[in-house]
């Protein structure tokens, strides 16, 4: 099959790439077609062609699959985040629970049968909206100079002009037009990324949802503060309207003049109210129907910087599923690597002998340590540094010695997207632990550590996906492995 740049075609939508595209075929040559889904009849024009496949850009529905469905958000084509807002959001499950199965097959190297054997079945929402506690908005102009606040475009670095996001809560858009309204009666300008120029670059909101605290960090392009100590002209005016919206806990600023993607620069101030917000995570029975509340609770303190999972509601699942595969009896010694603000680690510390988190970002450590006097657990202990250096008592990279720590009975690691680093799989493989539970946001990194730590004398217990991000192409992932010579 031969095609040529802007040919129309019209197929059939039979399957779905991994980023969400639907795949259609001529003559058995794949398209590869963004925002079409399966079930549809399209017409497609084609952008890009390969020897083995092509990019097809959606013309028009001809005959609308039975699982399609109206989107909430006008500009959902448009946005890079939500790749599966026309899908149903059954089918959207389904899609991941597929996503899993054939990474795990693929990467992994896993049979079908031993994924079917081993692969629960993926953990929804009852109501997939509204449901993130944090929001990073680009702040940017329009061609007509107007200050805007919205979303990139998919692969671009294009601002969308859009304040109602429908996975995101409504205090956002409130926040947002207290502060587009302040930038614009006072000349405040915006950041352009070519020239490198303007102040504002972004603005962070958080909220607890357990709390209802709000959080607001305007992200600045500031190489000097005025003489005054401000960091923004009219400071204090903005600063009143912010805090006349109800909830609002937090107003800081990030200073960021890196020429970087990278959003929050490392100098936080806060410019009234907290430091930081608080919130509750409820541990949940994963093996009774609708998952009730047991009664235990935590309560965290979220600084800008922290990581903290966007979605409560099914970070409540997603953490008390862990202890239900980590199925402690109060003895374990556990490590927690990656472990953050200390989340999963108290999670464990409550059930566990002593947990021990390790993280290579000091603030983080912070937190966690705050975190536990907090909730007057006593039992987990937090330390600074890569866990290979850690925990095997290597010099890490200013000659200083780490810890050594007791060998741990379970460990559990919850790596950032590229998944662990090759050494510190190994380090897990040399201390040979009963358990271990990986907690992955990518199960295509988590099925290639998976195959590793396999090979290296472990197998998969269970493994299950929890729906962190609704309507968008990824998935939360949960996987307990056990030692095979036990």
């Amino acid at each position: 099959m031969e095609f040529r740049k802007n040919d129309l075609v019209t197929i059939t939508i039979e399957d779905f790439g991994s980023e969400g595209e639907g795949i259609g075929k001529v003559d058995g040559f794949p398209i590869f077609v963004k925002d079409a889904i399966v079930g549809d009849t399209v017409e497609v024009r084609i952008v890009k062609y390969m020897k083995t496949y092509a990019y097809g850009r959606l013309e028009k529905v001809l005959e609308p699959s039975p699982f399609r469905v109206e989107p909430k958000c006008a500009f959902h084509r448009q946005c890079g985040g939500c790749q599966l807002q026309a899908l149903s959001y059954e089918k959207q499950l389904l899609f991941k629970q597929e996503k899993i199965k054939n990474h795990l097959i693929r990467i992994g190297g896993f049979s079908p049968e031993y994924v079917d054997t081993h692969m629960e079945s993926i953990i929804g929402m009852e109501v997939p909206y509204r449901y993130r506690n944090k929001a990073q908005y680009p702040i940017g102009t329009d061609r007509e100079g107007n200050v805007i606040a919205g979303f990139y475009a998919g692969r671009t670095h294009n601002i969308i002009p859009n304040q109602k996001c429908w996975l995101g809560t409504e205090e956002n858009e409130t926040v947002l037009d207290c502060i587009l309204n302040y930038m614009r009666r006072y000349g405040v300008t915006a950041y352009e990324e070519a020239s490198g120029t303007g102040l504002v670059r972004h603005v962070l909101i958080r909220k607890g949802f357990a709390s209802g605290e709000l959080m607001v960090c305007l992200v600045l392009n500031l190489r000097k503060k005025s003489d005054s100590g401000r960091f923004l002209p009219r400071q204090k005016e903005l600063i009143d309207s912010l805090a006349q919206i109800r909830g609002m806990t937090s107003v800081s600023v990030s200073i960021n003049t890196e020429r970087t993607n990278v959003i929050m620069g490392k100098e936080i101030h806060t410019l009234w109210g907290s430091d930081t917000i608080r919130d509750i995570i409820h541990v949940r029975d994963m093996g009774q129907a609708g998952y009730p509340y047991t009664g235990e609770k935590l309560e965290f303190m979220i600084s800008p910087l922290s990581f903290y999972q966007v979605n409560p509601v099914q970070t409540e699942k997603l953490y008390s599923l862990v202890r239900e595969y980590a199925c402690l009896t109060g003895q374990e010694t556990v490590w927690d690597l990656y472990c953050g603000i200390g989340t999963i680690s108290l999670f464990l510390a409550q059930s566990a002998g002593r947990v021990y988190g390790v993280e290579v970002i000091p603030q983080a450590i912070e937190d966690a340590r705050e975190n536990a006097r907090r909730n007057g657990i006593t039992n987990a202990e937090f330390h600074v540094g890569k866990a290979e250096e850690v925990l095997t008592g290597g010099k890490n990279k200013t000659g200083e010695r780490g810890l050594v720590l007791p060998p741990p009975n379970l460990i559990v690691v919850d790596p950032p997207r590229k998944g662990c680093d090759g050494v510190c799989l190994e380090v897990m493989l040399q201390m040979r632990p009963d358990k271990i539970i990986y907690v992955s946001c990518d199960s295509a990194t988590l099925a290639r550590d998976l195959k590793v730590l396999c090979e290296g004398g472990y197998e998969v217990a269970k493994v299950r996906g929890v729906d962190q991000f609704g309507h968008t192409v990824h998935v939360e992932v949960a996987c307990c492995l056990q030692r095979k010579d036990l």
